[in-house]
């Protein structure tokens, strides 16, 4: 009769060790091994869209260092990590920074300019024109967000085939009734304090300059920084505004879109809670199980 408490006691102690075990093992793979992740915003259209989760691959970069037109997985540049090294450890490992994912345009050493050409922005790496197949070639529309939506901006930019309907977009649902016609319209409203921002120039024999998403800009690269910009140019916030970004934010490189879904959900339970027979007609069959370039 004594035995018995005993021995449950140490079953309840043993399945404790084994749950903490388990927890440990599974943060050091989602730390150290790959991700998941779910795209909140068109910077990367069209390779990415609002709404996908992607696989990311965490291990390779312990062994190598990212390379030039990687799409890449790193911590919000303008987070300010605590300098208590043990907080600092956990902003960057357990619960800090965003997400945030752009492609790598400029290594370590590299001169990267912006200038326009013939009315387009383009990139020079080094001296050589960048030919860049991955950018987004269609235009942005901008749509209204109502106050209460699950969206905290006053409006959402996204691509559109201008060759179709508005009700048979391939990429997003798309509200003519919401439509700002006028990007600068977009930000007055959604950013009252920035509708006047222009780009700032740049100055002449520049070698270190990046503005506020400036399509024009020069900088010489230093060691162990990078250049990072998204496919979708006219709608990404880049290194054109938080400049170049260090090595040791950058954790991943996305590698695999597992599905996709036209939602600004978190949690994709959720919105097919809120919406179950809306949901199914926003999920983008033809993007499922995808290798990303």
């Amino acid at each position: 009769m004594e035995e018995r408490p005993v021995s449950w006691r140490r079953s309840l102690w043993g399945q404790a060790v084994e749950l903490v075990l388990l927890l440990g093992l599974v943060f050091l793979i989602r730390t150290f091994g790959f991700g998941l992740y779910q795209v909140p915003s068109g910077s990367m259209e069209t390779t990415m869209l609002v709404g996908e989760r992607f696989f990311a691959d965490k291990l390779s970069y312990w062994f190598r260092d990212p390379v030039r037109g990687d799409i890449i997985a790193f911590n919000a540049p303008t987070f300010k990590y605590a300098v208590n090294p043990a907080k600092r450890f956990i902003e960057k490992y357990v619960w800090g920074p965003d997400n945030w994912t752009k492609r790598i345009i400029g290594m370590p050493g590299d001169h990267v300019r912006g200038v326009i050409e013939d009315g387009k922005p383009v990139i020079y790496l080094n001296g050589a024109k960048l030919d860049e197949p991955y950018l987004n070639k269609y235009p942005l529309v901008h749509e209204f967000v109502p106050k209460g939506s699950d969206s905290e901006r006053g409006f959402c930019s996204k691509s559109y085939d201008p060759s179709k309907p508005f009700d048979q977009q391939p990429f997003y649902t798309i509200s003519e009734k919401l439509l700002i016609r006028d990007r600068q319209e977009a930000i007055a409203l959604a950013y009252p304090e920035q509708a006047h921002v222009s780009p700032l120039p740049v100055p002449e024999g520049a070698t270190r300059f990046f503005g506020n998403n400036a399509d024009e800009f020069s900088v010489k690269l230093r060691e162990k920084e990078y250049w990072l910009m998204g496919d979708n140019r006219r709608g990404s916030g880049d290194s054109r505004s938080f400049g170049p970004v260090k090595r040791e934010i950058i954790h991943g490189r996305i590698v695999f879109r597992i599905w996709s879904v036209d939602s600004y959900e978190s949690w994709w339970i959720v919105d097919l809670i809120k919406h179950p027979i809306d949901f199914w007609k926003r999920v983008r069959w033809d993007r499922f199980f995808q290798i990303i370039r």
